[in-house]
């Protein structure tokens, strides 16, 4: 971790934006999997534009920076994250729809951004209402279900560079594939969201959601805390093995734990925290899963999950889990 003076970080923070501004933050308490160690500062702007502020109070200083949303594909290390994490949630989570035509900000829940368009009779976000997360990450991961990406009903997205600018991009300009988007850039922050929709009736857009979130509860943990899915899908894999849950179950990894983190039991892409564990233990779980899937199969599963370092480096889980591994 570096070593420096952060009284001045946060004296300017204090005064620029002192209710949107909390110090010391815990982030076990607020990360969907309930590990992390101290933030120095967690930023929840209210306005694209108190973001973009921010940033640009950001872009001279030596503290890392880091924009998330509800945290729910991100491991935070234990030791905590020596910097400023931006985060985009309800402070910045307005919807407003005109036609078939909705512009949200990136912190709107993405099950409250899919029922409310359900309400207004519109479709295509039926995939999307059992995830976890804002608008901005699905976004930017071209995530959704049913092996759908939300980028097929994006129409324009507007970001924020590093300086505070403001960027909008097209659909043909976010590049979208599977799990992946020009978006991704680390230089880009979502910051709202133009979504193309398609007219239905308003009963069966609900019902088809209502199936949707039944099949996700009968299938996935929702009584620990979690990430979601950890590993990606192959479709080369996919189409030999199947999915990564499948392929971790067929090497008999279900229920494997070490420390305080597990192979769900009940699916097994997914690692829970039982209760205490660690940025470690999920790791070494990452790590030990990884091996053995691509000993029995030849397959080596890339994560899904992002590891984020108290210094503020991002890389997928599966190579912090290497690094560590190499250094211990």
């Amino acid at each position: 971790m570096r070593v420096h003076d952060s009284s001045g970080l946060q004296a300017l923070l204090r005064r620029a934006h002192p209710e949107s501004s909390r110090f010391g933050v815990r982030l076990s308490e607020v990360s969907r999997w309930q590990i992390g160690g101290p933030a120095l500062v967690v930023v929840e702007p209210r306005s694209i534009a108190e973001a973009a502020d921010v940033v640009a109070l950001m872009r001279d200083r030596i503290e890392p920076m880091l924009v998330v949303g509800d945290m729910s594909n991100v491991l935070f290390d234990s030791d905590g994250f020596d910097g400023v994490i931006i985060r985009i949630g309800r402070s910045l989570s307005t919807m407003r729809a005109l036609g078939t035509m909705v512009h949200a900000e990136a912190g709107i829940a993405i099950p409250q951004l899919a029922r409310a368009t359900a309400d207004l009779g519109l479709s295509g976000l039926e995939h999307t209402v059992g995830i976890p997360g804002t608008l901005g990450g699905l976004v930017t991961m071209n995530g959704g279900s049913q092996r759908k990406g939300i980028g097929l009903s994006v129409a324009r997205v507007t970001c924020l560079d590093r300086s505070g600018n403001v960027l909008e991009f097209t659909q043909s300009e976010c590049q979208f594939g599977y799990r992946s988007s020009t978006l991704q850039r680390p230089d880009l922050i979502v910051a709202a969201v133009e979504l193309q929709l398609e007219p239905r009736d308003s009963i069966e857009v609900h019902a088809e959601m209502d199936e949707v979130v039944e099949s996700r509860r009968a299938r996935f943990p929702e009584d620990l805390p979690n990430c979601g899915s950890t590993f990606l899908s192959d479709p080369s894999m996919y189409e030999i093995i199947g999915a990564p849950g499948k392929a971790i179950e067929s090497v008999g990894l279900k229920g494997y734990s070490y420390g305080g983190a597990q192979v769900s039991p009940q699916h097994a892409n997914f690692v829970v925290n039982t209760g205490g564990a660690t940025s470690d233990d999920v790791l070494a779980v990452i790590h030990h899963i990884r091996e053995t899937v691509h000993r029995s199969t030849g397959f080596a599963m890339d994560c899904e999950v992002r590891y984020v370092s108290p210094d503020g480096d991002v890389v997928p889980a599966h190579i912090a889990a290497e690094e560590r591994r190499r250094v211990a």
